[in-house]
């Protein structure tokens, strides 16, 4: 009774009183610590989560025997909200009534410092009232904080039973508040149950017809279970294992069987019990996979769980059986590759080149044998052939994308040239596989030019004329002999001739090159020796250890300058009897150093295959285009494999990627944000490294030699023509009155003037260079022409149409309303199938009349190809025409409808899986953007939204969200979209984009690091060196944390040691936060893991020395 008797102090500050008898805790101590610290709202005692349970049992008897019936209780309990100084002023007699309720539910309960309250009970009738308190808390804004005095306990009413909905097993019980420590563990105990709410089987069938709202006819039906997790737990696994057991073949049942063990797993504490569902897991993908030997799902899904438990030993081992039994599964190849290159211990590059030739033999070996069938049966070619070549291809780039990044450059442009010989200008000779690698050998081995090369003429060709030189030299021969006339002796055959000849040739050449090799060993004794005398002279002990060959990390930041501009300059490969460095290359003094960049036929071999499919063969092409930084139309759709596994494998961002960024942070940035935004160039800003012209120029060349292949294929075409204009511009840095392309194109229309898309793609680069009036004039040209021509040429003319609205729109000089009419009259033609003429004046009325009755049935006929899936470039055009047609007469409203309904013609299975179906999405989202203040914003989220489930990985559609997300969405919507994709739909696009937006609104640090942590924590994420760069480049330019950089950078180069750009990171970026013994180890590790260095630290010491002489 001594806390009455003494009186409150005043205290200074209202929030923070200085009285601390009028609150009875559980802390009873006095100390130095205010009292708003001993809030239980910001302590808690960790030994009432150990004792919660333990004391349970002990306190259910004594609790149910002295509780009292609830009557009995005062109804006074009702919490009293007062002002804050009213507390102070509280009489003497309320304190003491206070305390002595307070004392009697001590006695009842039998606990001398706390009340312990049920969080439920299972019984029917309620323990307790339940109060509702729907107002705010006025006390958290006079004390700052939740008081624990005067705050309701919520509790969540059940209105079946009058009991609560979350409700615990009367052995556990609870006190505190939701919030509390103590409550927050036993939200995971196993006892802890709650009500879960079934619809009524019964009713199944009907709930589409009515609602039952009768709560007698739904209580009756017992639709409440009350369940516990480890119930659940059960429950699933009866299920489950019935599942099973009943369709033993049913591999969707097996993966959510193993997918529930990882949600088991995530609610289990101990390591240890996490390792026994992990074991769990793996015994039913086993199972699985025994019913099911040739489903790759399960077998992918087993290797995934092996991997969390095995080393990367016995890891690879398993693969290795498994490929043994399936080796004609290019997905189970490409994941095994994935695992062997991201084994930092045992990465070797040699390693990887044999584990790469293992998996392209064995598919080709597959495409082979199912090659074969089909040509014993003369039926078309299967599907299951395109698909396994397609990912022969897929498997083929990752190997010329592991040898470029590798420092390996000639090596992987010695492999794109070797196959696309192979393939693509096999000669038309009935020869098995062997017959034709030695046929190509000797091709190899000469000297005339390969694909790419100046004067190229493909393989087909140079053994043609290799034939005719053969058949003239013997008809020469032959009159010699007819001239002679007589007896001239026995001669031998002119093949053996030949060969004693090339073998007197080739002694002839051995003593040659062994004096050769015999000079040049000697000069470079003599050059070492000299060297050594030198380095010596200049204070340099060559015997020293590595971290005495350069003291200063700015001889190291010279080296990977150094390194780095090598690797720019010596990409191609060179000739082995030419022994000049080909191209712009300088010649070296140093024989091994050309030597080593000689690939010889041994080199390639290994890697070389026939494709019998005209997909596959294009896709290579395609992507060897797109490999070496040319611009090509979309031909694959963003949600197949080889686009998911390109955006995955890179080092950079392509240009079209970073055009979207760019567009992004442009519409998203304010005047606040401007710091952020000029930030964001040193992570979008990736220098070109490769010289630019003496690539086009390569890349020009080896698309004229695939139209050979692939005549009057506009892609290709116009991809020529964009090269060729990177290519002149680079040469003559000047502006051009026309475009640059304009001498190619002319002289591929002389050699073909029937081809109506060359001339469509060549009038849109005269439009794009603003030359519109030499544009007209082409685009008239080819549609007067048309009327000449065959049916089938004659079908490419809706491209044409469509491509010269769209130029005459973009490019309108000023002059919007004649641009118009100009677009109206080029659809109406096409609409109403009346004889193409010149623009004169606007359509009349009867033309517009017949241009929409005419567009109306034309979309009946595109509606009948595509029920049959039919769906090819014309009729894509002709939606995107009449779409435009409606909306530059009818509204923009009638167009959006009508590509709407296109789009819903198509089974939503073959949306997402074609190039062209996305390709008319995003001309229906462009339409959206251009209209976006006439329409509601339900309509345009929708619309995007709605894209996004379709195709996740599009940069386009993100680039929508951002811009229209930015003005009509708050940022935490974003968030959560970015959140919820990147958690169902993960993938390098998405975590660039959420990354940009929360750079470009200046989001906290926090949830910057939080983002890529959440991304480098996926499965597949780390293999990606754009996202690690991105993460070093942030460090370091945004949050200016060279230490966090550096630490980034360690695992970054353990979880992709094959990417030398990644290496030479720290290098150029942390030479400041490293010393130059830790750059010199990365040196002499990048050596060990065998990537290709091209410069000694040496040169770059005698450079120096040389300098401050």
């Amino acid at each position: 009774m001594g806390d009455q008797e003494q009186k409150p102090k005043a205290s200074l500050f209202p929030l923070f009183p200085a009285s601390a008898t009028t609150s009875t805790t559980t802390c009873t101590s006095t100390s130095v610590v205010p009292q708003w610290l001993s809030n239980t709202s910001f302590t808690a005692d960790p030994s009432v989560i150990n004792n919660a349970v333990s004391t349970a049992i002990a306190e259910e008897g004594d609790e149910e025997q002295e509780e009292p019936p609830r009557e009995e209780q005062p109804q006074s309990q009702h919490h009293s909200y007062e002002l804050l100084e009213d507390e102070d002023e509280e009489s003497d007699g309320d304190k003491y009534e206070k305390r002595k309720r307070r004392k009697k539910k001590r006695k009842r309960s039998r606990e001398s410092e706390r009340v312990i309250f049920e969080f439920g009970s299972r019984k029917s009738v309620p323990a307790k009232d339940y109060f509702f308190d729907s107002h705010p808390d006025p006390d958290n804004l006079a004390y700052g904080s939740l008081y624990r005095m005067d705050v309701p306990r919520y509790k969540v009413h059940n209105p079946y039973n009058n009991g609560d909905l979350d409700a615990l097993d009367n052995k556990v019980k609870s006190s505190e508040r939701y919030w509390s420590a103590k409550n927050a563990a036993l939200e995971r105990n196993k006892n802890f149950k709650r009500f879960r709410l079934l619809a009524p089987k019964s009713c199944a069938d009907i709930l589409d017809d009515f609602i039952p709202l009768s709560d007698s006819e739904s209580s009756s039906l017992q639709p409440i279970i009350e369940e516990s997790w480890e119930d659940e737990v059960l429950r699933k696994t009866r299920e489950f294992n019935k599942l099973t057991r009943e369709n033993p073949h049913d591999d969707q049942a097996w993966l959510a069987f193993a997918e529930f063990q990882d949600k088991v797993s995530s609610m289990q504490p101990q390591k240890g019990s996490r390792l026994q569902t992990l074991e769990k897991k793996i015994s039913i993908l086993e199972k699985a996979t025994e019913l099911n030997a040739d489903n790759e799902e399960l077998l992918l899904s087993l290797m995934k769980a092996y991997q969390k438990r095995d080393s990367t030993e016995v890891l690879i081992r398993r693969w290795e059986e498994i490929l043994m039994q399936h080796s004609g599964s290019h997905r189970l190849w490409r994941e095994f590759l994935h695992v062997v290159q991201g084994a930092f211990s045992r990465f070797k590059v040699s390693e990887i080149r044999k584990m790469y030739a293992h998996a392209i033999q064995a598919l080709s070996a597959a495409c082979n044998r199912q090659f074969r069938q089909v040509q014993q049966t003369d039926k078309p070619l299967d599907p299951a052939i395109i698909r396994l070549e397609l990912g022969l291809v897929d498997i083929f780039l990752g190997l010329c994308r592991f040898e470029w990044q590798a420092g390996y450059q000639e090596l992987a442009t010695a492999l794109f040239q070797a196959e696309i010989e192979f393939s693509l200008f096999c000669p038309s000779l009935m020869l098995t596989e062997q017959s034709k690698q030695r046929l190509f050998e000797h091709f190899w081995n000469s000297n005339c030019p390969r694909v790419g090369e100046d004067g190229a003429l493909s393989w087909s060709t140079w053994l043609e004329k290799e034939e005719e030189n053969r058949q003239r030299i013997l008809k020469e021969e032959n009159s010699d002999n007819d001239d002679q006339g007589g007896w001239t002796g026995w001669s031998e055959p002119l093949s053996k001739q030949k060969e004693t000849s090339i073998n007197l040739d080739v002694d002839k050449k051995d003593v040659t090159a062994e004096e050769l090799n015999d000079e040049i060993e000697n000069e470079d004794i003599k050059q070492e020796d000299d060297t050594e005398a030198l380095l010596k002279q200049l204070g340099i002990d060559i015997d020293a250890e590595a971290s005495g060959e350069a003291q200063d990390t700015l001889t190291w930041l010279k080296w990977s300058k150094e390194e780095s501009s090598r690797d720019c300059d010596q990409w191609m490969p060179v000739h082995a009897n030419s022994g000049l460095v080909s191209q712009k290359d300088e010649v070296h003094s140093e024989v091994d150093e050309q030597f080593s960049r000689v690939i010889l036929f041994e080199d390639v071999s290994e890697y070389l295959f026939s494709l019998s499919s005209e997909d596959a063969r294009l896709s290579l092409l395609y992507q060897f285009i797109d490999f070496y930084g040319g611009k090509i139309s979309p031909w694959t759709c963003t949600n197949s494999s080889s686009w998911t596994e390109k955006i995955l494998s890179l080092e950079a961002l392509p240009d079209y990627i970073s055009q979207n960024l760019t567009s992004s942070s442009d519409n998203c940035t304010k005047e606040q944000y401007s710091s952020i935004s000029s930030n964001l160039t040193f992570l979008l800003d990736h220098a070109n490294d490769i010289s630019r012209t003496e690539m086009m120029r390569f890349l020009r060349n080896a698309i004229l030699l695939g139209l050979t292949a692939f005549p009057r294929n506009y892609i290709l075409e116009e991809a020529a023509l964009i090269v060729e204009e990177l290519f002149v511009t680079k040469m003559n840095s000047s502006s051009c009155s026309v475009a640059p392309c304009q001498s190619l194109a002319k002289q591929l229309l002389k050699g073909d003037r029937q081809d109506l898309l060359l001339c469509g793609v060549y009038a849109q680069r005269e439009a794009v260079y603003g030359n519109m009036d030499h544009a007209r004039k082409v685009f008239d040209m080819a549609l007067l022409s048309k009327s000449g021509l065959s049916l089938d040429l004659q079908s490419n003319s809706s491209l044409l149409y469509l491509w010269y609205a769209e130029s005459e729109l973009v490019k309108d000089s000023g002059n919007n309303l004649e641009s118009t009419s100009r677009a109206v009259h080029i659809l109406s033609c096409f609409g109403s199938g009346a004889t193409y003429s010149p623009y004169k004046c606007h359509p009349s009325s009867m033309q517009l009349l017949r241009a929409h009755q005419g567009f109306k049935e034309k979309m009946k006929t595109v509606r009948s190809q595509w029920v049959r899936g039919i769906v090819d470039d014309q009729s894509i055009a002709l939606v995107c025409s009449a779409a435009l047609f409606e909306e530059l007469t009818t509204g923009w409203a009638t167009g959006i409808e009508i590509l709407d309904q296109a789009f819903s013609m198509v089974l939503p299975e073959r949306r997402s899986q074609s190039h062209r179906l996305e390709f008319l999405f995003n001309c229906f989202v462009r339409m959206l953007q251009r209209h976006q203040k006439q329409s509601t914003l339900s309509k345009v989220w929708e619309s995007v939204l709605s894209g996004l489930q379709i195709y996740p990985f599009s940069p386009e559609l993100f680039n929508a969200v951002l811009e229209f997300g930015h003005l009509y969405t708050t940022p935490n919507k974003l968030r959560w979209l970015f959140d919820d994709y990147c958690h169902k739909k993960p993938s390098v696009i998405v975590w660039i984009f959420a990354l940009l937006f929360e750079m470009i609104r200046g989001g906290s640090q926090h949830r910057i690091h939080e983002l890529f942590e959440r991304a480098l924590a996926n499965d597949m994420m780390p293999k990606s060196v754009v996202l690690w760069r991105w993460y070093i480049a942030y460090e370091i330019g945004i949050a200016h944390n060279p230490t966090a950089a550096r630490r980034v950078f360690f695992r970054a180069i353990h979880a992709c040691p094959g990417s030398k750009k990644l290496w030479l990171d720290g290098f150029h970026k942390l030479n400041s936060v490293m010393t130059a013994k830790e750059l010199s180890d990365l040196q002499e590790v990048m050596r060990d893991k065998e990537l290709n260095l091209r410069t000694d630290i040496y040169e770059i010491l005698l450079q120096d020395e040389l300098v401050s002489s």
